[in-house]
């Protein structure tokens, strides 16, 4: 029997959490849906994440929460990374850093999942070792305990996305572009039976710019002038993305874009 997987993006501040919390359990009803992993560093009003933010997004039914290159904004954060909590950060980061970059965690129907969260360098800051060689590495490691491996590619380049998709080709399962906050319709499945998508676009407020206020933006934006950038409330969704792939050779059968709107937006 096929496995289900949602991968949700961007979680993006209160309103993100709340739509979260209104709808994935009816999601993963509706969908059948397996296994659910989300990238939550934009959960803690806008950038970073904190631990009791962790609690609340699993409690909605979030399996592993990924994160990317804000997710040392919160200083609260580190110890709960030492914790090994269903939190990852970037693989790629030096291995010195809080946490882990990759896990197996289980699914609602007892199948192994592999997570891997990788940053892109290109138009990213951070030090980042290379995603691929990254890839290489913890793709062969997890390959050892499951078939089915996700990647969460949190990075701001299409090509940089489109080329890690290319390159795990037949390795993975899925990669889930994260990061730009703006949903893409490449999704496909690549030749070798890899899912991908450039990205599964923001779990948060769209009458807005990626999240916040357009008002304040475009203040910066026409005057050069700096403006605090306070999040937005309106047409609030969860946008993600659903792949059902073969447990047993790891290779993905459909993926398909997923959308839903809070209630009262």
């Amino acid at each position: 029997m096929a496995i289900r997987i949602l991968a949700i993006g961007d979680i993006v501040g209160r309103p993100g959490r709340t739509v979260i919390r209104e709808q994935l359990a009816r999601l993963v009803a509706e969908h059948g849906v397996d296994f659910v992993i989300a990238n939550g560093e934009n959960s803690a009003a806008g950038s970073g994440i904190i631990p009791k933010q962790v609690a609340e997004l699993t409690a909605s039914g979030i399996d592993v929460i990924t994160s990317g290159d804000h997710i040392w904004k919160r200083r609260e954060i580190i110890p709960f990374l030492r914790d090994r909590q269903p939190l990852l950060r970037p693989a790629n980061y030096p291995a010195a850093a809080a946490g882990r970059g990759a896990g197996v965690f289980a699914s609602h129907d007892g199948h192994q999942v592999g997570v891997i969260n990788l940053v892109g360098r290109i138009y990213m800051n951070g030090p980042a070792d290379c995603p691929f060689r990254t890839a290489d590495a913890v793709v062969e490691e997890l390959a050892t305990k499951t078939r089915i491996i996700l990647v969460d590619m949190h990075a701001e380049a299409t090509s940089e996305k489109v080329a890690m998709g290319w390159y795990l080709d037949g390795r993975v399962t899925g990669v889930i572009g994260t990061h730009t906050h703006i949903p893409t319709a490449d999704e496909r499945i690549l030749p070798g039976g890899t899912a991908y998508i450039t990205d599964v676009g923001m779990t948060g407020p769209y009458q807005s710019v990626l999240g916040r206020q357009a008002e304040k933006v475009l203040h910066h934006f026409t005057t050069g002038m700096y403006a605090h950038f306070d999040l937005a409330s309106g047409d609030v969704r969860l946008c993600g993305a659903l792949i059902e792939a073969d447990p047993e050779t790891g290779k993905a059968l459909s993926i398909q874009r997923v959308t839903a709107k809070a209630a009262g937006t």
